[in-house]
């Protein structure tokens, strides 16, 4: 049993969910509609462009995880994910899921998008486990803080490591796809390192490397 590890936004979806809920916040008028755009569109920039400080990044996305009830979360959630989500989920990504569990590969998404977000995405997915931002919670409700490393860059390398310390898994004959030249360190580490759809720097990194590159969207 291989290790079939997916990065999910831009990858498995055909967008990125943290920029989405961002604007659905705003759509709903949970957030102050031009200051919180003008954020969330300047860190998607900055992420595209491999220059995102994640530490500022996620204060900003988890601080209306702690200014709303737990209930009214939840049920925004749900309503986000049936009306912006599930109309992003490709079938191409879905068949691939799909191939890899006849195989009697160990299905694992790694995202650098916190767990509030992603869980239902993952969970319509039916991926084996999740390696997310662990949004930081109390006997109240969510902090406004990050819990443990985020799964940014050579984060994830770090929260996969964490997490196989714990298993019977290991990297053996592991693959990961991924759309992203923020997940390089990552891609280095697994025997078989597949670009979906990538973006520029990772498009020439992989023709440079002679990696496969392969869509899901067309």
């Amino acid at each position: 049993m291989a290790l079939a590890i997916f990065d999910l936004d831009n990858t498995l979806i055909a967008g990125d969910s943290d920029h989405a809920w961002g604007e659905y916040l705003v759509e709903q008028g949970i957030v102050d509609a031009k200051i919180y755009k003008e954020s969330n569109d300047k860190f998607l920039k900055d992420y595209q462009n491999g220059k995102l400080d994640i530490e500022e990044y996620l204060a900003f996305a988890l601080k209306p995880l702690a200014e709303h009830p737990i209930k009214d979360l939840h049920k925004w959630r749900q309503d986000f994910f049936e009306r912006k989500i599930q109309p992003l989920i490709l079938p191409k990504a879905i068949d691939l899921i799909a191939h890899h569990r006849t195989q009697g590969d160990f299905l694992l998404i790694i995202t650098a998008t916190n767990r509030f977000v992603t869980e239902l995405i993952a969970q319509a997915l039916n991926v084996d486990y999740l390696i997310a931002t662990e949004p930081e919670q109390s006997e109240q409700g969510y902090t406004g803080k990050v819990s443990g490393i985020p799964s940014y860059k050579e984060g994830k390398i770090t929260r996969l490591h964490d997490w196989l310390s714990e298993q019977e898994h290991d990297m053996n004959g592991a693959y990961f796809y991924s759309d992203s030249h923020n997940d390089l360190p990552l891609l280095k580490l697994v025997e078989y390192p597949i670009a979906i759809d990538p973006d520029d720097t990772l498009r020439e990194y992989c023709e440079t490397h002679h990696w496969p590159i392969r869509s899901l969207r067309i």
